[in-house]
């Protein structure tokens, strides 16, 4: 599987961006999505998850209510759409995908439950 992530960009605080990461791969749908972000000198951090098979989302705290993630099956697509963009929002985000046997949401928010991960996309806030 090949991911790969775009749509990345500058934007000033309360603006809008939205990523874009598009698999390969002809079960798409079977697939868990997810979004991180490392922020320079911090470690990669969960953003938000898209369950395979119309499993349903979840989102970190810290973007709950301002980012969106959300997919399109049809085009092997996963999106973040985020709104009221903050300074500390500031990371290279990456998509990431799992193929393996499905498994709890505790252990889908942790780096190492993905086995295929993009290049990432820089995004940066200004204040």
């Amino acid at each position: 599987v090949q991911l790969q992530a775009s749509g990345g960009g500058l934007v000033q605080a309360g603006g809008s961006l939205r990523l874009s990461c598009a698999a390969s791969g002809r079960t798409f749908s079977s697939y868990d999505m997810g979004w991180f972000r490392q922020a320079p000198g911090k470690e990669r951090e969960f953003v938000a998850l898209s369950r395979r098979s119309f499993g349903g989302t979840i989102s970190a705290d810290s973007v709950k209510g301002r980012f969106t993630i959300s997919r399109d099956n049809a085009k092997n697509t996963v999106y973040l759409q985020m709104n009221s963009l903050k300074p500390e929002d500031t990371a290279v985000y990456y998509c990431a995908a799992r193929t393996r046997e499905r498994t709890i949401t505790g252990v889908m928010k942790e780096n190492g439950a993905y086995n295929y991960w993009g290049q990432g996309t820089q995004v940066t806030v200004s204040s």
